[in-house]
Parts: C-alpha cells; structure tokens; sequence
C-alpha cells in the first residue's frame, strides 16, 4: 500500500512541475506586456511633448497681437498660451493679488496686477518677481508706475481647476495664491467678473523703476525625459525577456 502511495506521488511531481513552470511563464509574459506598454505609453508621451514644445515655440516667434485678436482666438477655441501681446491701460495697484514663487533661487512672489483697458475691461498683468520681504506695495513704492502703460509680453492661458492635489490650497485671506485661479482673484480685487478677460499676461524684461517686480519670469523649461524613460522600459522588458527565455530552455533541458 505504502509503495502504491508513493508511486502515485512520483507520478504526480511532473503535473504539478508543468503547472508551476507555466504559471511562472504566464507570470513573466504578463510582466513583460507591461514593461513593453509602458515603454511605448513614454514613446506616445515623447511625441506629444515634441510636438507641444515646437507649437509653442511657433507661437512664441509670431508678432506681438493685441487684446482684441488674442481674445478672439480663445473665444474660436484656440490656444493663446505664450502668445505674444501688447496690451495698453492703467494698473490697479490696490488690488495687486501674490502668487507664491521662485525666481533664480530665491522665494518671494509674482505680482499679478489689474490692468483697467481704455474700454473699462481688465487683464491680469504677472508684472514679475518680489522677494517675500518686498511682498507689500509700500515697500516697493518706485514700482507701482502711475498713467497709462503698455505692457509687451506673452498671454498666458487661465487654469480650469487645482493642477495636482499636491498644490496647496489658495488663501485668498492672506493675498497667497499657488494656483492661478482667475475667478478668485478676480473676486478677492473686487473686479466684476464680467469685465476681466479670460487670460493672464506675463510682462516682458522690460525694467520696472526701483528693480521690482522683476519681469521676465514666464519659464520655458520644460522637463522632457520621455526617451529616457521608454529606453529605460524597454530596457527592462528585453532583460525580463532573457530571463524568461533562460527558464523556459532550463525547464526543457530538464524535461528531456
């Protein structure tokens, strides 16, 4: 009895080898499938960053638009973003709203400012960078130009909602913005909604009396590491693939 028992249990380790062998090998070419999709999710990713770094730098090299043209083109369902402008009116200084920032290693803020249009509309203007002890207008009193102005820059687009859960909220109470949400803003100055425009400008280097705001800020750097990625996918997936092609032909060797 005790020898049928144990025939039966040399019988059985070959099934259940087989078993392990192709579930371990189902395993590896489930793994592989997405080492190889995300490979080619980052290869889809780098054409598109392409493609959205060489559309903005086409925009950026158009001829300064005025309000008027930029306006109609965000109302055609266009992209205004880094479009050069050239917008004319009278800051609002009073009602300057602080987006918390960074410019050449230095924390402080971007100083957005109601700029009132001869047709009584308003644009926030991103007039540039303060360091947090210049944050207040009082302090920076050689800055806060008076008169009419034009302001030669780039339109930036408005944000629909909070770009990551990461980002702060907003303290509107404080005057500190980490996002740009227009309508907030729009409310914390007191401006009729229906008057403001529905883009933002970032001022150009032009030097500002006194040195602040320092225009000039609008980044181009975006970060573009697609290829490094799908190469480093990729990479893994031939390596997955080497070791699974190495279990399979031990796995024969052992069966032969």
């Amino acid at each position: 009895m005790a020898d049928e028992v144990a025939d039966g249990r040399r019988a059985a380790r070959p099934f259940w080898r087989m078993i392990r062998r192709t579930a371990t090998l189902a395993a590896l070419a489930g793994a592989l499938a997405l080492l190889v999709s995300l490979g080619t999710w980052q290869v889809h990713r780098l054409h598109w960053k392409e493609a959205l770094l060489a559309d903005i730098a086409a925009r950026r090299a158009m001829p300064p638009a005025g309000v008027d043209k930029i306006g109609a083109i965000l109302a055609s369902g266009g992209d205004v973003d880094y479009r050069p402008i050239n917008v004319t009116g009278t800051f609002d200084h009073a009602h300057e709203q602080h987006f918390f920032a960074t410019h050449d290693g230095q924390s402080g803020y971007f100083v957005y400012t109601p700029l009132k249009l001869a047709g009584g509309e308003y644009v926030f203007v991103n007039r540039g960078f303060v360091p947090f002890d210049k944050k207040e207008p009082a302090t920076r009193m050689a800055g806060e130009i008076a008169g009419e102005v034009t302001i030669t820059g780039l339109a930036r687009a408005r944000l629909s909602e909070k770009p990551s859960w990461v980002v702060p909220d907003n303290e509107p109470a404080k005057n500190i913005f980490y996002w740009k949400d227009l309508e907030v803003m729009t409310s914390h100055a007191g401006l009729d909604k229906a008057r403001v425009l529905q883009f933002f400008v970032d001022a150009g280097d032009a030097p500002n009396p006194g040195g602040l705001p320092i225009g000039g800020v609008t980044q181009f750097d975006f970060p573009n590491n697609h290829l490094q990625y799908a190469l480093t996918w990729y990479g893994l997936a031939a390596t997955l693939a080497i070791i699974a092609a190495t279990y399979w032909w031990r796995g024969r060797r052992q069966r032969e």
